[in-house]
């Protein structure tokens, strides 16, 4: 990877951090939680990325952070189903 690459790609890295915050800093509390917990559920396209990064090669970088990946983002998506269903349980009616 030259230098010119490694440059676009800090400065998206850098500006999609900046729109992500603004983006995020700008949802209202009571809808916060609702919108995380269903964005979390993306994550499961990470899964799907991370099962073919750490594919059938022998030990190598690629696998053991494409088994980082996988263990993180299943962790990530359980996670926004575990934050969902207590959200759920907020609003539903008492017995």
């Amino acid at each position: 990877m030259n230098a010119e690459n490694l440059l676009v790609l800090l400065y998206v890295l850098v500006l999609a951090s900046f729109v992500g915050f603004e983006l995020i800093s700008k949802v209202p509390p009571n809808l916060h939680t609702p919108l995380m917990s269903g964005s979390n559920a993306i994550s499961g396209i990470t899964i799907v990325g991370a099962i073919v990064a750490s594919g059938p090669d022998l030990w190598s970088v690629s696998k053991v952070l494409g088994i980082a990946a996988l263990l993180l983002a299943t962790l990530n998506v359980v996670g926004g189903y575990m934050v969902t269903d207590r959200m759920l349980r907020m609003f539903k009616k008492k017995k």
